[in-house]
């Protein structure tokens, strides 16, 4: 748990991801600074797809990453 609090990018990706996959804005991100916004930019985009081919709720669980 500790290991996922101090990676600030991981955290930002998947918590863009959890955006995306539900269907949320890409204006909702809410990092100002370079890295941080571009990995949680990237989450959502990866989110979108994946919202799009349709891996939501159960066809999604393979998606879910394990923390």
């Amino acid at each position: 748990m500790r290991r996922q609090k101090r990676n600030m990018n991981d955290r930002a990706f998947h918590r863009g991801y959890q955006a995306g996959i539900t269907g949320k804005s890409r204006d909702l991100c809410p990092h100002e600074n370079d890295l941080p916004r571009q990995e949680w930019v990237s989450g959502w985009r990866e989110g979108r797809i994946d919202h799009w081919e349709g891996f939501t709720g159960v066809a999604g669980v393979h998606k879910a990453e394990v923390h």
